[in-house]
């Protein structure tokens, strides 16, 4: 059997700056909107489909990234000036954790969503 993601549907407030902000910290760049969405295509293959809305409930997005991307990806959300942590409760702000032998960063995008930098996966699984 094989079952892949293709996309998910991110609410935003406003869905270009999103995709835009997202994209910058990740060194990725949007798509052409499609429809009423603002892509932003992840390398392996998963869409996130940014989408204007009124009301954004807040979600988790976790991105495993390889070791010599983390650095440059970590200045990124320095440089931004948005609100970085070592935990998902915010509750170590400005710092970076070192689960399962690797690094990771928890940081808020414009919407509140709390989106996820790690180099390795959770439990210390290998990547597939």
């Amino acid at each position: 059997m094989s079952i892949a993601l293709d996309h998910t549907i991110v609410h935003a407030r406003d869905k270009r700056a999103s995709a835009a902000f997202l994209g910058g910290i990740l060194g990725l760049d949007p798509a052409p909107a499609w429809g009423p969405f603002a892509p932003l295509p992840i390398p392996n293959g998963v869409t996130l489909e940014f989408l204007d809305t009124e009301v954004v409930h807040r979600q988790h997005y976790a991105f495993l990234v390889d070791d010599e991307d983390f650095d440059p990806i970590f200045e990124r959300i320095r440089r931004a000036g948005t609100g970085y942590y070592a935990d998902p409760g915010r509750a170590q702000p400005g710092r970076i954790n070192t689960r399962f032998g690797g690094r990771g960063v928890y940081f808020d995008d414009p919407d509140g969503h709390l989106m996820e930098v790690m180099t390795r996966p959770y439990g210390g699984a290998t990547r597939p």
